[in-house]
């Protein structure tokens, strides 16, 4: 089965994307299925920050953007546990 692919697009000295990484990563080690963590530093490329730098911390699960500011540790579980398409 191929991994699902969580992506994190924060910042360093972000507190929010700080705890989003805290909270995916007690989902990943939860999960039952196999899981890839993609950090992406947003302030390093202009288009993504410009993009994305005023609403992080943002979590795509396979693609698909799930959550803005907050991930939902009870949430995430429980998209982790559906079968990937």
């Amino acid at each position: 089965m191929t991994p699902r692919t969580l992506t994190l697009y924060g910042k360093p000295g972000c507190h929010l994307c700080e705890e989003a990484r805290r909270v995916v990563l007690d989902a990943r080690a939860a999960a039952t299925t196999a899981t890839e963590l993609v950090e992406i530093d947003v302030s390093l490329d202009p288009r993504l920050n410009r993009a994305y730098g005023e609403r992080i911390p943002v979590l795509a699960v396979d693609g698909e953007e799930v959550f803005e500011y907050h991930v939902d540790a009870d949430e995430l579980e429980m998209r982790l546990a559906k079968v990937a398409r």
